[in-house]
């Protein structure tokens, strides 16, 4: 392998010739053995840093103040980058020291050097085009990072969102099949009231409905960025007219409108939104952990479980028990969200670590939002595909349950009054009969009819009024 020796005022580093990013990566890539997981590995991050340096490259170029030759190269490397290539050129470790310097000039270093070999010069030819001089020109660490990464937040989320719908809709779907399947309604995981087994799937499926549109609505802080504010929101090195035309070519090269922050100084340390989304993040993560304790109890089992439900078999369960099947999935879905709950007090952490004009923290913010978003997208997928599709209800076991359970005894009250269902649940449940043994049979307190009547299945799901 050959390589070539490129020098920043620290000293000298060589690199291998083949790589694009330039010295100051390489000394990112050395110092930060931290995750082991590089910027690379997020795609939307690296298009956004794509469409970040573009806006600017254009916005200086519009403004005199960036060759127009040296611009459109810029721009044309830029395109590579939001085309999804040069991915694995983006070697920094997700947290870093230095507030993302890392990351923004392996941005700057990749772009220069594609944009120097499309104007038939060899990489490190600095002079021509320089990382810093001409691809940061007006910027800074401190409004590029940030603004790419909310950019990449939304594009991610827009995936997320997408997961949870058709996550939805698969619920749904249950809900219609499971329309006519009688089962018992548990509080304190005791017998409650009848309901069918497709109003339960049917509350799971609204409940994550309001999380998308959680998201969605938190999703709009995003659009506020802070994009030529350069160090400290003083717009430094800037040139009159950058911001605005910058955050405009913003707008148009991704079809998202962004709004430029009104007063740049609050916008470069303020991490409000971040805490903001990791909370619904959280919270979304809290409801899916719910469902799926839920759906392990009702596929508890199979004989001396509730066994309402079967879930897919998706492997073996035990190394020693054989026959044994787990529900692997909904409990790699708690997994999942615990880690994301977990992740969320590290952004609430890194959030109130900012000092004065800048939060420093943000690599460690962008590492936890990545994480929670793409490992619960995958998590929510999983659930969809390989669980909730291929569940399959045990009808006549939960119609059993529910007559034969003293629970139902609530529906009798408004015919024979609390006080009375009272007793006849504590006999019950002290001798073994069943309550219509001894409503109908033995006390004669209601005619076969009318017992009929109350617990049809429309009544016990949908329970009329009587007074």
């Amino acid at each position: 392998m050959s390589f070539r020796t490129e020098k920043d005022f620290l000293g000298e580093k060589q690199l291998p010739d083949n790589a694009y990013y330039g010295v100051q990566t390489q000394r990112g890539k050395e110092n930060f053995h931290i995750t082991g997981i590089p910027m690379s590995t997020e795609p939307y991050f690296v298009k956004a840093f794509g469409y970040v340096k573009k806006a600017a490259a254009l916005a200086n170029r519009d403004l005199g103040v960036l060759d127009a030759t040296v611009a459109n190269a810029i721009a044309a490397a830029c395109d590579r980058l939001i085309a999804g290539e040069m991915a694995d050129q983006f070697v920094t470790d997700f947290i870093q020291g230095g507030a993302g310097t890392s990351t923004n000039m392996n941005a700057n270093e990749v772009i220069a050097n594609l944009a120097l070999e499309q104007l038939g010069h060899q990489k490190g030819e600095y002079q021509y085009v320089n990382p810093n001089d001409h691809v940061n020109f007006g910027q800074s660490t401190n409004d590029v990072y940030p603004t790419a990464f909310r950019l990449a937040l939304i594009l991610r989320l827009g995936s997320y969102m997408d997961a949870l719908r058709r996550l939805q809709e698969a619920f749904f779907a249950k809900a219609r099949e499971f329309d006519r399947v009688l089962k018992m309604g548990r509080t304190h995981l005791q017998d409650a009231v009848p309901m069918s087994l497709g109003q339960e799937f049917h509350g799971w499926g609204t409940t994550i409905g309001e999380e998308v549109q959680r998201i969605a609505e938190v999703r709009q802080f995003l659009h506020e960025i802070n994009l030529g504010a350069t160090a400290i929101g003083t717009t430094v090195t800037a040139a009159p007219g950058y911001p605005e035309l910058a955050t405009k070519y913003l707008s148009e090269l991704t079809g998202t409108t962004f709004i430029l922050a009104g007063d740049l100084i609050e916008a470069t340390s303020d991490t409000g939104a971040y805490v903001l989304l990791s909370g619904v993040l959280k919270r979304t993560s809290s409801k899916l952990t719910k469902i799926c304790n839920d759906i392990r109890l009702l596929a508890s089992g199979p004989r001396c479980g509730f066994n309402e439900i079967n879930l897919p078999q998706m492997q073996p369960g035990s190394s020693i028990m054989p026959g044994k099947v787990n529900p692997v999935i909904p409990e790699v879905v708690n997994q999942t969200s615990f880690l994301v709950i977990g992740l969320d007090l590290t952004v609430t952490l890194a959030a109130s670590a900012g000092q004065l004009q800048l939060n420093v923290m943000e690599p460690v913010i962008t590492f936890a939002l990545f994480t929670s978003i793409a490992t619960m997208e995958n998590a929510v997928n999983s659930l969809n595909v390989n669980c909730i599709q291929g569940i399959t209800a045990n009808a006549e076991r939960s119609r059993d349950m529910v007559l034969n359970s003293l629970g139902i005894v609530t529906v009798l009250k408004p015919s024979l009054g609390y006080k009375q269902c009272a007793e006849i649940a504590r006999e019950g449940y002290q001798t073994g009969k069943s309550l219509h043994q001894i409503v109908v049979v033995e006390r004669k307190l209601m005619t076969q009819q009318h017992w009929d009547e109350v617990f049809s299945f429309e009544n016990l799901i949908a329970p009329k009024f009587e007074q």
